[in-house]
């Protein structure tokens, strides 16, 4: 069995950073991917019309 050497190995301080830059990415992408204006424009309109106009 090898030792893995102490080079190779992450400490859980720069696997949570590393993780926290991946969850914000992803989060990013998904924000831009479900843009709400677009989900708005291609959402029917409202059935009850505007009752001021």
């Amino acid at each position: 069995m090898k030792k893995n050497k102490s080079e190779d190995q992450v400490t859980r301080k720069e696997a949570l950073k590393k993780m926290g830059k991946y969850a914000a990415l992803t989060a990013m992408g998904t924000f831009i991917i479900l843009n709400p204006k677009k989900a708005q424009a291609s959402s029917p309109p409202d059935p009850g019309g505007n009752p001021l106009g």
